[in-house]
């Protein structure tokens, strides 16, 4: 017999990935295309649709040449990518709009009109969530609202990786977990709640079907095929939005083992097995990409991106491995200097888009090594919010961290989260997670995995563990306890600053 191969396809915000993995779950070989983003104007966000089938397919087409096979080798297909933003597409398929993206701050007026037309609590009772200008549904209403033209034209949403679907595939159809994150979705049925559509007035023939995460939605076109050189027929499975996938991908497919990934945003992941909500909503609750089990999430919009926004802004031309090691110098706590990383507005446990980054506690004393410093330190901080927020609504028995992302790379960064934290940071056998996440569903799509967390136990290796300081936990205890008085105290501050 020969040997297979999965394809995890992962459309994130800077680049589409592609992710060959054998059915022994070794990375075979991967491959990535960029992308462009646009803001054409404060606070917005857009990507167009078109750039991310281009990357796509030069993606498949160089992950192929990489790894000497050809596309009858390739037995499924899984999808993963940004989640949140919208893709309008008209009756025949063809794209009305620049796709509104996750970190896009326009429509608070619309999640507050989101609160006035259902009721707040009555919201997060349905959706697990409260409406935030991140999320799909206020991206409909503002397009609703702002450009009727597009609007009137419209007749199908979907969600980035589910335009790469429906370009694979001809079919419009999207994951659970994805889904939920739309705001559209009864979380407890996990499929598309009437009761919303109808009062934001979104016609439920607009959304495509949801499945759970290992099925299959479509097969690869004759026409993709030519293009991209994979074979006509291959199946493709509904995968996950990116921090679903995240989880598979370092075998966060259970509770008691969190997830947590250090990209440009930050995001903390617990495994659920029914669907629980945190009351105020100030955790994201959305279904999993493993069928049958939710999640809770925090998520904070600027961690890595905190610190590559400072070097490139304020340190131009120095590597990171020379900023860190300043820091190291840099005794735990700063000298009482605090960082909020509050670059991008928040989400969690702060849905504030005016919320702003800050240093506070500046004195003669500090230097660079202090700025890098007070910054990592804050980025821990701004994740233990959600970590706490996650303990406090139920899942206080958390055995393992499992750590991803750019920021988890040096051992300074992974030390100060673990004695932040106060839990062990592990790390695992691949870095493109999301990617590797959305392969194995595919292969339990395709049988070679009886169910998800079979496919992890087989696949999912640990690879490093960095286990907490005693000696810089008490210190880390003084400075949350500091950070968490700053938000409210500058709050009213931030309000006024907008511009």
């Amino acid at each position: 017999m020969s040997q297979q191969y999965f394809l995890g396809i992962d459309t994130s915000t800077t680049s589409s990935k592609a992710l060959l993995v054998d059915n022994c779950g070794e990375v075979a070989a991967v491959a990535s295309s960029p992308h462009t983003l646009q803001i054409p104007k404060p606070l917005w966000s857009e990507q167009d649709p078109r750039e991310w089938w281009e990357a796509v397919s030069a993606s498949i087409r160089s992950v192929l040449k990489k790894a000497g096979i050809g596309g009858e080798s390739v037995a499924a297909v899984g999808l993963t990518g940004q989640m949140h933003g919208l893709v309008l597409l008209d009756g025949a398929g063809e794209v009305l709009r620049p796709a509104i993206l996750w970190n896009d701050q326009r429509t608070q007026v619309q999640c507050n009109e989101i609160h006035q037309r259902i009721g707040r609590q009555k919201f997060i009772q349905i959706t697990g969530n409260v409406a935030l200008p991140g999320f799909t549904a206020p991206k409909i209403l503002w397009v609703q609202e702002n450009e009727p033209d597009v609007y009137a034209n419209a007749q199908h949403v979907l969600l980035p990786k589910d335009y790469i679907r429906y370009k694979l595939t001809d079919e419009y159809a999207m994951d659970k977990a994805d889904g939920s994150g739309t705001v559209l979705f009864d979380l407890r049925q996990r499929d598309w709640s009437a009761e919303v559509l109808a009062a934001l007035g979104i016609p439920l023939e607009w959304m495509p079907s949801t499945f759970e995460g290992p099925e299959f939605t479509g097969k690869i076109t004759t026409e993709v095929a030519t293009v991209t050189g994979l074979k006509a027929g291959t199946p493709v499975a509904a995968g996950g939005g990116d921090q679903a996938a995240q989880a598979v991908g370092v075998g966060a497919v259970q509770p008691g083992v969190v997830a947590l990934t250090v990209g440009t945003s930050g995001v903390v992941f617990a495994t659920t097995s029914s669907a629980l909500v945190e009351p105020e909503g100030r955790l994201h609750a959305f279904c999993h990409a493993v069928p049958g089990m939710w999640h809770f999430m925090g998520v904070m919009l600027s961690a890595a991106g905190s610190l590559q926004w400072y070097r490139d802004t304020l340190a131009p031309g120095v590597s990171f491995d020379d900023l860190l090691k300043e820091a190291e110098t840099v005794p735990a706590g700063s000298e009482s200097l605090q960082f909020l990383p509050y670059l991008s507005g928040e989400r969690t446990p702060h849905p504030d888009p005016l919320a702003r980054g800050a240093w506070i506690g500046l004195t003669l004393r500090h230097g660079r090594g202090h700025l890098t410093r007070a910054l990592l330190e804050g980025v821990a901080f701004g994740l233990k919010d959600s970590f706490t927020l996650i303990q406090n609504a139920g899942l206080s028995h958390v055995w393992q961290v499992r750590a991803s992302g750019g920021g988890t790379k040096g051992a300074l960064w992974r030390q100060i989260l673990a004695s932040v934290l106060e839990a062990e940071l592990v790390t695992v056998n691949t870095t493109e997670v999301a990617a590797y996440g959305a392969a194995l569903l595919a292969g339990v799509g395709a049988g070679a995995w009886t169910d998800v967390p079979a496919a992890c136990a087989t696949a999912v290796k640990v690879t490093g563990s960095t286990c907490p300081d005693p000696t810089k936990v008490e210190a880390y205890r003084r400075g949350y306890a500091l950070y968490r008085e700053l938000y409210p105290a500058l709050k009213p501050t931030f309000s006024k600053m907008i511009g």
